[in-house]
């Protein structure tokens, strides 16, 4: 939805909508935290948020949602996990416990109330030691770490149970932070209203017995024997030896249940040896089975306030010192009495927020007197003044004046605050598949206003009511392209329109990318895309040239580049079409100076031809191997490009040396064409060919046979070079002749020097030439041509301006 992350929700497995975050809130992320007691809490990753998370609480229906606590500390988890700090405690409602980042510092919160309010823990009057602690809230309070171990063999750093309602074990520190040294281990058996400090170093607790006793085993590297054993939710505890030998403790499992009597400790009595498995049984410890007189009661508050969520709640425990066995089937209840309704009840409603005052008033995007379009004219609707009601929360309803919705006449209104966006959010389709787009109103008169649905491609849907397309309204598009969408909310009051484009596309299966195989330096080349299938729809082009970190966009699949330097070049084309990316790489050899032509084969090949690159390239391989073993020149100096297409065809390049960095422009020119004429007169004898498997021999010729001599290839003792430059000097006479007085131009060959360009015209099918080496001398080079073709040969040599031989 232009480009912003929308959550839907569906209540009741009814129509999906947008989640109502509050207008400004841009979420990166959203984790969902709990979905109980019919109200949904999240916390969501704002734009502008990094390591941390905003709580959001919803209203019974998940849609609309307020803020509940910001700057909430989060960290990567295991496997990219986003884990955020915030414990809900087992076994009473509405209770959470979070780390918040306040002025740069982690402090830990607590609320009772679901998250209406929040407040520093606060820390125990005296350490383990007996003397006394001064912790003045703000400046100093307890701080827990509230992370759950994932390994179900260790503990986590907090730990509370539903069968032992109140009782909360963690590790933290006292002081103005949360910090990672100095950790104790901590226990609350209230809730959180008073903690104890128990152990100075970390111990991982387990519950016992539903709760009736608490088990610690200490974290330490070196090897232990003994386990603690408490009686009073942690008050006093007894040491035991669970082993003669001192062992390497790797984990702690209980038996399954909560109500269990055993526990297994397993570990090393050294690195080298096997594992060993340690039961413990504590039945022996438990002398009978608990009964009523075994339990005594403690009421939930906090701070000193009983009626919390609109209650007040009594909840049972054992005894301290009392050594019974709970069983499942003891049901130990929870008493409750309803509270009236006070102003600690009401949370602020959405669009609404809380001064300091205590009071919500509205934000400045929000508009306290919209109404929904359920309203029909006639009818009354139940106007928010700011409160809602926090969920879960049991309160007698008495009058309250301002936290109670007042009953209000539905008004005849024209539409106002119409949207329109896809099931998905996206402003993209794929051609053939179903579009399901999402129509809603803010503002209207549900009875009487019209719905028009334009599709933008030619037909177009009404609806009497908004809320018959709830569900969406499904499209299907025949052809890509960019659509028009339009929706129009009308009735006699007035009318509203809005727009959404749609990129339509179909899925991109293949990009090529098609460049030159050897480009001239400081001349700009053209660098071409194919797409299959030919026309995907909106698409975007990202080139890289070389290493460059930057790519040029473009949105044709085609543009001018100009290489400065000589040598290998790589260039990348990635297209973007929807949600689907493909690229294509080549390699362009960048020269001052070379000398191409364009090669055929034989008809049989393209039966073998897939049309991937991969086959080009090993084509191409054994083809420039082919003609180095034939002809002897340096594979250095020759380049093989097979092309894309069908029929199959090739260019091959021959560059200068590398070492040839010096000597005259005319005399590297003249030894590139000398060559040439030596690799096409192979060419023109059939002398280059390939075995593509077996059975099928394939023949590589030039597109236009060259003038060349007949040799006799069959005798051997002779490699394929030195049978071409055997030439007969009979007709050295006329070369020059037809050459120099008659100043005609071998067809085919492109020679770029610095004088200006002649006619060409055609010489006879026999001809030979005198060619200078590069360092000026004349050798004879005879070449016979054995076709009566006419056609210009593609050979190109760079310069600055063309002129005949």
């Amino acid at each position: 939805m232009g480009g912003r992350l929308v959550h839907y929700v569906s209540y009741k497995r009814n129509a999906f909508f947008p989640m109502k975050l509050p207008k400004y809130i841009l979420p990166k992320d959203l984790q969902i935290i709990s979905t109980d007691d019919n109200q949904v809490v999240a916390a969501v990753q704002d734009w502008h948020q990094n390591d941390s998370y905003n709580l959001y609480m919803s209203e019974a229906r998940g849609l609309f949602f307020t803020l509940a606590l910001e700057n909430i500390v989060s960290s990567g988890g295991p496997e990219g996990n986003i884990m955020i700090d915030l414990y809900e405690v087992a076994g009473i409602k509405g209770v959470f416990l979070s780390n918040k980042v306040v002025e740069g510092q982690v402090k830990t919160f607590i609320t009772y109330s679901k998250g209406r309010d929040w407040h520093l823990l606060q820390a125990p009057t005296t350490d383990l030691k007996g003397t006394r602690l001064y912790c003045v809230q703000p400046y100093c309070s307890l701080h827990l770490h509230l992370h759950v171990s994932d390994n179900p063999y260790t503990s986590g750093n907090i730990v509370s149970k539903e069968s032992a309602p109140g009782i909360i074990v963690a590790s933290g520190t006292i002081g103005p932070e949360l910090t990672a040294y100095n950790v104790s281990i901590f226990i609350t058996s209230d809730a959180g209203n008073t903690w104890r400090e128990v152990f100075e170093e970390e111990y991982s607790v387990l519950f016992l017995n539903q709760g009736g006793a608490l088990v610690a085993i200490r974290h330490t590297p070196l090897p232990i024997r003994h386990i603690w054993l408490s009686f009073d939710e942690g008050k006093r505890w007894n040491k035991y030896s669970f082993t003669p030998s001192p062992l390497y403790v790797d984990g702690v499992l209980g038996e399954p249940g909560e109500d269990t009597l055993i526990m297994t400790i397993f570990g090393h009595f050294s690195h080298r040896s096997e594992w060993q498995l340690v039961k413990i049984d504590f039945k022996a410890i438990f002398n009978r089975r608990c009964n009523t007189d075994d339990y005594q009661t403690w009421q939930l508050h906090n701070d000193g306030k009983v009626c919390i969520m609109g209650v007040k709640r009594i909840f049972q425990n054992l005894k301290p010192d009392t050594r019974c066995v709970k069983t499942r089937d003891q049901y130990i209840p929870q008493m409750s009495d309803s509270c009236p309704c006070t102003e600690a009840d009401f949370e602020c409603d959405y669009g609404f927020e809380r001064q300091s005052d205590g009071g919500c008033t509205p934000v400045f995007w929000f508009v306290p007197s919209s109404v929904s379009t359920d309203c029909t004219t006639g009818d009354s609707f139940l106007n928010t003044t700011g409160y809602r009601k926090a969920l879960s929360n049991n309160c007698t309803v008495e009058t309250l004046g301002k936290y109670s919705s007042r009953s209000q006449r539905c008004p005849h209104q024209a539409p106002r605050g119409l949207q329109l966006v896809t099931s998905e959010g996206t402003l993209t389709a794929t051609m053939g598949d179903n579009v399901t787009f999402l129509v809603f109103l803010d503002e209207s008169d549900g009875s009487t206003t019209s719905i028009t649905l334009d599709f933008g491609d030619g037909t177009a849907i009404s609806y009497t009511k908004i809320s018959s397309i709830e569900d969406g309204v499904k499209h299907t598009y025949s052809k890509v392209g960019i659509y028009q969408v339009a929706a129009t909310a009308l009735n006699s009051l007035g009318s509203e329109r809005v727009l959404l484009y749609l990129h339509v596309t179909c899925l991109l299966e293949q990009v090529q990318l098609s460049a030159p195989s050897v480009v001239v330096r400081n001349k700009a080349v053209n660098l071409s895309t194919v797409l299959k299938p030919s026309y995907v729809g909106s698409v975007t082009y990202y080139w890289w040239f070389n290493n460059h970190t930057e790519p040029v966009m473009t949105l044709v699949g085609g543009m001018s580049f100009t290489f400065s330097k000589e040598g290998i070049h790589t260039v990348t084309v990635q297209v973007s079409v929807g949600n689907t990316v493909l690229q294509d790489k080549i390699t362009v050899a960048v020269y001052e100076h070379f000398k191409s032509h364009i090669l055929a084969f034989s008809s049989n090949l393209e039966a073998f031809n897939p049309g991937v690159a991969e086959w080009r390239q090993d084509i191409s391989r054994v083809v420039k191997d082919s003609m180095v073993q034939v002809t002897g020149i340096s594979g250095e100096q020759l380049l093989v490009s097979v092309l894309p297409g069908l029929p199959t065809a090739a260019e091959f390049c021959i560059v200068p040396e590398k070492r040839s960095t010096e000597g005259r422009m005319a005399g590297k020119m003249t030894h590139l064409e000398q060559l040439s004429l030596v690799l096409l007169s192979a060419l023109n004898q059939d002398l280059i060919q390939f075995t593509l498997r077996p059975g099928v021999q394939i023949n590589v010729y030039a597109t236009q046979l060259s003038p060349a001599p007949i040799v006799d290839t069959s005798e051997s003792g002779h490699n394929g070079a030195t049978v071409i430059m055997l030439v007969s000097v009979v007709f050295v006479g006329l070369a020059v002749f037809v050459i120099y007085k008659f100043k005609r131009k071998i067809p085919g060959i492109n020679i770029h020097t610095n004088e200006r360009e002649k006619q060409q015209e055609v010489i006879p099918s026999v001809v030979s030439i005198a060619v200078p080496n590069p360092e000026g001398d004349m050798d004879t080079y005879h070449l016979t041509q054995t076709s009566n073709s006419q056609m210009k040969l593609p050979i190109c040599f760079n310069a600055e301006s063309t002129a005949d031989l």
